[in-house]
């Protein structure tokens, strides 16, 4: 599984203690790719080279057909979209694009990230920033935890932008390929011709890109969204799931309404999530109520509303996605269809007297 991430590097250490606990020693806009296995109990990291070789260059190329100088220099970053829509198209999987919460470190997420890859049958590429507060710290914790959201701000900017770069890159190539067998099939037949022309671009594209913003990795999303000088809003996602964010209920349709999305906004409420309980207490007064905890104020014009504090066996829960939806099979249908790209509230109850979706 490939990971993004501003963290510092530790080269002195093996596996996941590679991921240091602080940003980039060059700034927290720094990103580095690595490709992380499994492997038993453990996991194997190895941190992927800044640039492409040229014949890395070529084999994208040859790969995508796609529109690109051979000779020119390019980022990691291409050659690992290209093996995401590879592994997409092969194991007919859709692509989760997946941000962490409040004190995760490097052996959470991934234990989150492969669960998710298995459990949904998605590619799962996390982004991974210096989140490592909880424990004995406390509040002091969780507050450079909300800090250090707010400085990644840039580096998942800068992420977003990227990946919609080089996904349109490889659609844009898949686009002109089609079309000039079309237009060699019918000439004279403009009807025919983009007929098939739009079927052929959906055997080529039958995956769909999605994410999944976890607690206070919604606080880091909001974040980015502010920005004035905003590149990584791009029409990207299929599907955005804010799931049990850890950010204000009050105001939040100025940041969620302006989402790029092609279907959906989802944002998961718990009354009796513990984690975003133990949240709003840590910071005292200042912590007004959580937007994953909160089905007050749910007014955005563009987000669907998914309450499941009344879901069975979802109870304290601050990762629905996982535990319960293995009792749950309305829980685990909900997040299986908002990963694919689909209209994952049309089975569920509509509540119109506080504008949210339950678990039938």
């Amino acid at each position: 599984m490939f990971v993004v991430t501003n963290r510092s590097i530790e080269a002195s250490e093996k596996g996941l203690e590679q991921f240091g606990k602080d940003p980039n020693a060059k700034g927290n806009n720094e990103l580095r790719l690595a490709n992380v296995t499994r492997s038993g109990s453990g996991y194997k990291v190895e941190f992927l080279d800044d640039t492409l070789s040229t014949e890395e260059t070529k084999d994208c190329i040859r790969q995508f057909d796609l529109d690109i100088d051979p000779e020119g220099t390019y980022g990691r970053s291409l050659k690992v979209a290209c093996d995401l829509v590879a592994r997409s198209r092969e194991n007919k999987r859709h692509i989760l694009f997946f941000v962490h919460g409040y004190n995760n470190d490097m052996k959470a997420l991934m234990d989150s990230a492969f669960d998710l890859q298995s459990r949904y049958d998605v590619e799962v590429l996390p982004f991974s920033w210096p989140a490592n507060g909880g424990g004995w710290l406390g509040k002091m914790s969780y507050l450079d935890d909300k800090r250090d959201a707010r400085a990644s701000a840039g580096a998942l900017e800068r992420t977003l932008k990227k990946m919609r770069e080089y996904f349109l890159l490889i659609s844009q190539s898949s686009r002109t390929t089609r079309r000039k067998e079309v237009e060699t099939k019918y000439p004279d037949n403009p009807e025919k011709r983009d007929a098939l022309l739009a079927e052929l671009l959906i055997k080529d594209c039958r995956f769909t890109i999605n994410a999944l913003f976890h607690s206070m990795g919604n606080y880091l999303y909001k974040q980015m969204l502010k920005s004035s000088i905003n590149e990584g809003n791009g029409l990207l996602f299929d599907n955005v799931v804010l799931c049990q964010a850890d950010t204000n209920t009050d105001g939040h349709p100025a940041w969620v309404d302006r989402i790029a999305h092609k279907r959906r906004v989802f944002v998961t409420l718990n009354e009796d999530d513990y984690a975003l309980r133990m949240s709003r207490i840590k910071p005292g007064d200042a912590q007004h109520a959580r937007l994953g905890h909160y089905i007050k104020q749910l007014n955005s014009q563009s987000a669907h509303y998914i309450n499941l504090t009344d879901a069975s066996w979802v109870q304290e829960s601050h990762s629905p996605f996982r535990e319960p939806a293995d009792r749950n099979e309305g829980v685990a249908a909900f997040f299986k269809q908002a990963f694919s790209g689909k209209p994952a509230e049309k089975d569920l109850r509509y509540r119109p007297e506080g504008n949210w979706y339950e678990i039938k």
